[in-house]
């Protein structure tokens, strides 16, 4: 029986961590767990036999780490034999516990006879965790090259004889979504993802439950949750939020608590009773798919076992959600109108036109930026011009869009080669412009719906064209609807466009298409977009038609508009009429729009208004028009606008001080986008693009002081180092990119750093603060050890600690100085110690 038929019908509860076990059995600080694989079969076994003993049914290969990254062609280990003998060590436990299981069946069944098939099936996952990397544009690793790296543990994992893939601890949304095509494309397993939430429900790239659960609901994944990180305490809540949006089953896979040192050893907070007892309240709330992380041991999964296994599987409710993300944001369709801005379209855009030719992406930049400050939820995105590359052209702009701004957007083409391109490198779920009922349409552009994922727009046109009567054109709404659900897409994921015609030609066209919108909504239950100005096409003063136009059309159900949110006359429309029908309580975004109360605070180091770099709100009232106008330093900063960031350095060196400028434009600007991440406005995408920007700046900066004789001297240095067994470095290359804008000189020393050559490093240079990151447990004993030898050789240091497995009491216990969550903690403390220093001094 195969996965997916017994988890229907009963409990699912996976194993523990492994991590633990293995330092139990003689894992030392630094040593490479996977190798175990080969070195040591039987230590295995005998884990994956305890698991299975305490009532798992799934048993996941010592393979988290393991990848071409880690173990390099020519290296000690052939990652190929480590693989393998992972998924055999599996298959060997499963074995050698179902034969025990049969003997033992057979002597208290011997009168009654014995059937193989009443035992509980197990199943051998193949372990899949980070890469290790960040990807492109955050960091220096290409999707494609992720995805190879995945296919290729995949391809040997599989042939092996794993079960189904288990990928988990992800905190980037677009490496699992590689993870996941890895999966699909290389074979026709299960594939279940989890990820790794912080207690606020966040990833380290931004991403929140209701991100990731659209965009692995749209990726197929046959199950979904979250693990590591946190104890089952703080992922009730974020579990809760799984179920109220997943229609998919939810795993739960916590860590035993939260970690500290004694001893030289990691212990954890929650024992194996208090463990088991927050997990069967988990799975009375609807979590049928359980188990342990970090921390917990066969003791833990037989005690939960035990208190959750008599449980009913409650039915998972089809949510019918229409959502389209980002990496960072979710827009719900149906609830409220959304808007997509449609300024991104070279249709009558001559300016725009120019800036696709002359390959001017920063003009296409700021035309988002723009939209998004003036309201717009999504953006459409559409660079069809007959005498460009569109797919080349199409994917770059998608990425570029992404690396800068936050809002989901609408993939606008009939190329489909461009189509598919932007959606397999788009981090999130797209909205798709579009299909129609033409049958060869529907049969391109489905496929890739259902493989990437996204939110369909359906033109009422088909090979008869368009239908004159609202009648005729929900006959073609409902031909899009049948034949997207012979390809797996619900009806949630299908907009209808009921097609806006000029009234100028057909004074009859917007009564039709209005018309259209109320049988959407009242006979189809569905949801409705319109482009809003073709109404007007034709006539003088546009905006007037248009925005009366949009009003009656939001009156009769209108779903989302493709309008142009830089327009004042259609945004006060739009407010307006939220306010009117009750979609506004108290009336608040309009009276914060259109009032004379001063909402935005002003910056104390230069007087100016606080750019605001998230669209966690519904817009300003100034019109930020974008396209070839000037930005300043501050501001392109802010955007992470690297190209206008040089360019605004340049002309402002021809009348300042360069020492001015860093710290009256740059620092300050740095600073408004550490204080939006720290309290949860600005995601780390957004950080790391605005570091880029001051770097691009800064470069220019350097160059003109050189020139000038001028020498900026660096505050400090600092010491950064991913410790000893440990190849996971995102966190320290994070650090690393803030603190070298900040005005640091960082000595990187890489990953899998021996704890003497940190100590080495430090004494050599006199260093005041050293960093040290790591991700897995198996890994801190050597940061301890680090952190010992540091006290001994170098005890002036003062020692920083970050990673996915650490808590400030953990940090205490190992004698660290200061644990920091995040980057921006990181430079707060080199600022500290640092700046002290230099005052002293």
């Amino acid at each position: 029986m195969s996965i997916l038929q017994w988890m229907k019908e009963h409990y699912v509860f996976f194993d523990g961590g492994m991590g633990s076990l293995l330092q139990a059995k003689g894992l030392k600080a630094g040593e490479l767990p996977e190798t175990w694989n080969l070195l040591h079969p039987q230590a295995l076994v005998d884990i994956h036999k305890s698991y299975l003993q305490a009532g798992a049914n799934i048993i996941t290969t010592n393979t988290f780490g393991a990848n071409r990254l880690k173990y390099p062609r020519g290296g000690m280990w052939k990652l190929e034999e480590i693989l393998q003998a992972a998924v055999e060590n599996g298959m060997r436990a499963r074995k050698e516990f179902i034969e025990e299981r049969r003997l033992l069946a057979a002597e208290k069944e011997r009168e009654k006879g014995y059937a193989e098939q009443d035992l509980e099936p197990y199943y051998v996952a193949l372990d899949l965790g980070p890469t290790g990397k960040l990807l492109k544009p955050m960091g220096d690793l290409e999707f494609e090259q992720a995805v190879e790296l995945y296919k290729e543990v995949i391809k040997i994992g599989c042939e092996a004889g794993a079960d189904l893939i288990l990928i988990e601890t992800m905190s980037d949304t677009l490496e699992v979504k590689a993870a996941v095509l890895a999966a699909k494309e290389t074979c026709s397993l299960p594939v279940f993802a989890t990820m790794a939430f912080d207690e606020k429900g966040k990833l380290l790239t931004g991403g929140n439950v209701e991100t990731v659960v659209a965009l692995l609901e749209g990726l197929r994944v046959d199950a979904l949750g979250l693990n590591c990180g946190l104890g089952p305490v703080q992922m009730k809540p974020i579990a809760k939020k799984l179920l109220e949006v997943s229609s998919l089953p939810v795993i739960v896979n916590p860590n035993a608590g939260l970690p500290r040192s004694e001893g030289s050893k990691t212990v954890y907070d929650i024992d194996s009773d208090q463990f088991a007892r927050e997990m069967q309240e988990i799975a009375r709330m609807g979590v049928f798919m359980v188990g342990g992380c970090c921390g917990t041991t066969p003791e833990h999964i037989e005690k939960t076992v035990s208190l959750c296994s008599g449980l009913e599987v409650k039915p998972i409710p089809k949510k019918n959600r229409t959502v389209v993300t980002s990496y960072s944001q979710a827009v719900v369709i149906g609830a409220a109108p959304v808007l997509i801005g449609e300024r991104i379209n070279p249709t009558g855009k001559p300016k725009l036109k120019q800036a696709l030719k002359e390959h001017n992406l920063e003009y296409i930049l700021k035309e988002g930026v723009a939209q998004q400050e003036n309201g717009a939820h999504i953006l459409d995105v559409n660079v069809g011009l007959p005498d460009i590359d569109e797919p080349s052209i199409m994917e770059e702009v998608v990425k570029e869009l992404q690396s800068v701004l936050d809002l989901p957007l609408q993939i606008d083409t009939s190329n489909i080669e461009a189509m598919e391109r932007a959606l397999r490198c788009y981090n999130g779920k797209a909205l798709v412009n579009s299909v129609n009922g033409k049958q060869e349409v529907m049969d391109a552009v489905f496929p890739l719906v259902a493989k990437y994922g996204g939110v369909a727009v359906g033109l009422c046109l088909d090979e008869n064209g368009i239908p004159e009567t609202a009648r005729g054109r929900i006959q073609v709404a409902k031909k899009i609807y049948k034949t997207a659900a012979g390809y797996g897409i619900g009806p949630e994921d299908i907009i209808i466009d009921g097609l806006c015609m000029t009234v100028s030609s057909d004074s009859r066209g917007a009564l039709t298409t209005l018309e259209t919108l109320r049988m959407v909504r009242d006979e189809l239950h569905g949801k409705t977009v319109l482009g809003v100005s073709n109404i007007s096409f034709g006539l003088p003063q546009r905006e007037i038609i248009n925005a009366a136009f949009f009003t009656m059309a939001l009156h009769d159900g209108l779903s989302a508009a493709i309008i142009n949110p830089n327009n004042e006359a259609m945004m006060k429309a739009y407010y307006s009429f939220r306010a009117l029908a009750d979609m506004d309580p108290q009336c608040g975004d309009y009276i914060r729009i259109y009032g004379n109360v001063q909402t935005e605070p002003k910056n104390t180091v230069s007087g100016r208004k606080e750019v605001k770099v998230s669209s966690n709100t519904l817009g300003g009232k100034e019109n930020w028009q974008g396209g070839n106008k000037k930005t300043g330093l501050f501001e392109a900063i802010v955007r992470g606008l690297k190209e206008a960031a040089s360019l605004a350095a340049r002309e402002q060196l021809e009348s300042r001080d360069a020492l001015e400028m860093i710290g009256q434009e740059m620092i300050p600007a740095l600073d408004q986008v550490g204080k939006g991440f720290e309290a949860g406005s600005v995601f780390l995408p957004q950080l790391l693009m605005s570091a880029e920007a001051a770097k691009s700046a800064f470069e220019v900066i350097k160059e003109h002081m050189s020139r000038s004789g001028q020498v900026q001297e660096p505050k400090g240095k600092v010491i950064l180092a991913t410790v000893k067994g440990d190849i996971h470095d995102i966190g320290k290359n994070i650090v690393k990119v803030l603190l070298e804008n900040y005005g640091y000189e960082v000595i990187d020393l890489g990953k899998d750093v021996p704890p003497q050559a940190v100590v080495e490093a430090a004494v050599q240079d006199h260093v005041l603060v050293v960093g040290l990151s790591a991700l897995m447990t198996t890994t801190v004993p050597s940061m301890e050890e680090t952190i010992q030898r540091l006290r001994k050789e170098a005890p002036w240091v003062n020692v920083m600690v970050g990673g996915a497995v650490l808590t400030q009491e953990y940090a205490d216990t190992i004698g660290a100085d200061r644990y920091c969550r995040d980057a921006m903690a990181s430079v707060n403390f080199a600022e500290e110690i640092i700046g002290n220093s230099r005052k002293e001094a």
